[in-house]
């Protein structure tokens, strides 16, 4: 087995801290569902009830102007 660059390997944008981050072996199998850099940013994720709630306050904003 050959050896690749990190550079050679895909990468994605972390959707909570925006650091790019590179595929690992570990997620070889699953790497489509793959989102987060760490377990940090995983847990950090804002929730789906915090999702909701802003954007019902930002439709509500934009009803009464």
């Amino acid at each position: 087995m050959k050896m690749r660059k990190k550079s050679d390997l895909p990468s994605k944008l972390c959707e909570v801290c925006g650091l790019s981050f590179a595929w690992r072996k570990k997620w070889e199998k699953d790497w489509a569902s793959v989102k987060y850099c760490s377990e940090r940013c995983r847990r950090a994720r804002p929730s789906a009830s915090v999702k909701n709630l802003t954007s019902n306050s930002a439709i509500a904003s934009v009803k009464h102007i």
